[in-house]
């Protein structure tokens, strides 16, 4: 695990149960992204890391008979033409009825039928949003940022396979407190039984999950066409985050702090690696210490009624 200093800070409680993320899923999920078909069918990546993970769709969308899924709350207040849909005609459906969905009625794949959720406007879990992700060369930062507040509004975490996938997006737009909570859930899946369900099993993709949201997430580790990249920047609740890992038969070590990220290579031969747009090379002998910029400063994305991550404790 990623070493991890917390700034103490005093407890409040307002929580509810939350989820985690599927890290080992190579494929972004978002097969009708016309930015991600495009950027794919010249790339040379492996299709697996691509796109291999295509949503149920639908061409048309009937009229149902059951009010509670049929009534039209509001949009979520982005431009739909200008949002990849994460499923062939997903943006053209109905937004689902949030308002008069009851707590109890979730996961909604227990209380109502597929053809009711696959033709309307609901994710279980962030799958456009993995696309931000693993091809996240594929998006500009405004693209990310907008997507990610998008599919924000219509995610409802029903899934253990979610948050970290949220953390890291999350983190990288600029929201940070939003990562940590999100990191946080991943964290505590089992330890906190916040499904209810650990009696059955340890939830190993949220445990693994959590490790991702630490290091893509806080530490903005990307690896794009054999390219490693970092774009660090901690929460405010984080002090430091160090981490360590092998690269192309080098070992690497990442030290974060409020003010720079220091790159020390353990073993191996000199390596470039990216820092926030820029590029650097390390030596065994030379490590190298980079500021951290500025963070963004965007307004905080909605979530779905009642599925608002655990709110974890702020300071003061």
């Amino acid at each position: 695990m990623p070493g991890i200093t917390r700034r103490p800070t005093t407890t409040r409680s307002n929580e509810k149960p939350g989820s985690s993320c599927s890290w080992r899923r190579r494929g972004c999920g978002a097969r009708s992204a016309t930015t991600i078909r495009r950027d794919a069918s010249a790339s040379t990546e492996s299709p697996a890391r691509t796109s291999t993970a295509q949503s149920r769709t639908t061409t048309s969308t009937p009229t149902c008979s059951r009010r509670r899924t049929c009534a039209r709350p509001p949009t979520p207040s982005r431009a739909i033409r200008d949002t990849p849909p994460q499923s062939e005609g997903f943006t053209d459906h109905q937004v689902w009825d949030f308002e008069h969905t009851a707590p109890e009625q979730y996961p909604l794949l227990l209380h109502f039928p597929y053809f009711d959720l696959y033709r309307k406007q609901v994710v279980k879990q962030a799958d456009l949003v993995l696309a931000l992700h693993w091809r996240g060369d594929a998006f500009t930062d405004e693209e990310k940022a907008r997507d990610f507040e998008y599919y924000e509004a219509l995610t409802v975490r029903d899934s253990s396979l979610s948050a970290c996938t949220q953390a890291i997006i999350a983190a990288e737009v600029g929201h940070l407190e939003l990562a940590y909570d999100y990191f946080a859930e991943a964290a505590f899946m089992d330890l906190r039984d916040l499904e209810h369900n650990t009696r059955d099993g340890v939830h190993i993709a949220s445990l693994a999950g959590t490790w991702i949201a630490a290091v893509a997430g806080f530490g903005g580790m990307r690896d794009h066409d054999g390219e490693l990249t970092f774009a660090p920047r901690l929460p405010p609740r984080l002090e430091r985050l160090a981490f360590r890992l092998v690269f192309r038969g080098r070992r690497l070590k990442v030290d974060v702090t409020k003010q720079g990220a220091t790159y020390t290579l353990l073993d191996g031969e000199p390596l470039r690696v990216g820092h926030h747009g820029g590029t650097i090379t390390i030596s065994r002998d030379a490590p190298a210490t980079e500021p951290i910029p500025p963070g963004f400063d965007r307004p905080a994305p909605s979530q779905p009624p009642g599925r608002e991550p655990i709110r974890r404790p702020r300071e003061g």
